[in-house]
């Protein structure tokens, strides 16, 4: 067995779970807050791809994903002049600032449609929709002109290290001053932390829950955080792992 993909459940409201494929058969490992997780990872290569219900293999060392099966979107590195031969991105777009516990804030574009999808998928404490424009250059280039007051991307161990913590009300009060925002959104992912996770790659223990693709696990007493991307591309043993795991302070 390998993990071969997630699925954050953002999209279309079905439960977060890996993608495990089994000799080219496709299952999905329900990612459902109390689910018990009991896998050992074991050599990790390239996941290969996936088709609405199989999955074509791959040895290739490189994780997770090789050369000949890595995809690049070049609408994500848009700023307003089109890398395709023709822009396509002719549909209304929404212009949004995220926000993440407790004062980091990011601007970023989706298709209008998608906007609550998007900032679920990316573990948004909070959002809000600032325009919406006629199509994706534009909304790029306004993204772009606003980039140095705000990142375009929060890595996840960012993300991670603030999983307990909460919005600052009035730093984000301060970042819309200058907005009318055309909505508002508070987003509540149930995990109901009292203390920072720690961040490891593992596939066992009970799931507490998601938020984007972190997936937050407990065991023995911790409170782990996973970044699902990086179980991509590992195969697996069942059973619980014998590794040792750094343990959180207050399990002593």
């Amino acid at each position: 067995m390998q993990i071969v993909g997630y699925d954050t459940g953002a999209a279309d409201e079905r439960s977060p779970a890996l993608l495990v494929s089994d000799a080219g058969t496709l299952s999905r490992e329900r990612l459902d807050s109390g689910t018990e997780l009991s896998y050992t990872l074991g050599e990790r290569h390239c996941a290969g791809t996936l088709g609405d219900d199989d999955h074509v293999a791959c040895d290739r060392p490189d994780a997770p994903y090789c050369d000949a099966h890595t995809s690049t979107w070049v609408c994500a590195r848009c700023t307003g002049t089109c890398l395709k031969d023709e822009m396509d991105c002719h549909e209304d777009h929404a212009v949004y600032l995220a926000a993440f516990a407790p004062t980091t804030f990011k601007v970023g574009v989706t298709r209008e449609w998608r906007l609550d999808t998007r900032l679920r998928e990316q573990g948004a404490d909070r959002a809000a929709h600032l325009r919406t424009v006629t199509n994706g250059r534009v909304a790029r280039e306004i993204e772009s002109d606003l980039a140095d007051r705000f990142p375009d991307r929060v890595r996840v161990p960012d993300k991670v290290a603030t999983l307990h913590r909460d919005v600052d009300d009035d730093a984000w009060a301060d970042a819309l001053a200058d907005f009318s925002p055309l909505d508002t959104f508070a987003f509540d992912y149930g995990l109901d932390l009292n203390a920072r996770p720690v961040a490891e790659t593992l596939a066992s223990g009970t799931v507490v829950g998601t938020q984007g693709r972190i997936l937050v696990l407990e065991r023995a007493g911790t409170t782990y955080a996973v970044d699902m991307r990086d179980l991509v591309g590992y195969e697996l043993r069942v059973g619980a792992t014998d590794r040792s795991l750094q343990a959180s302070l207050g399990t002593f």
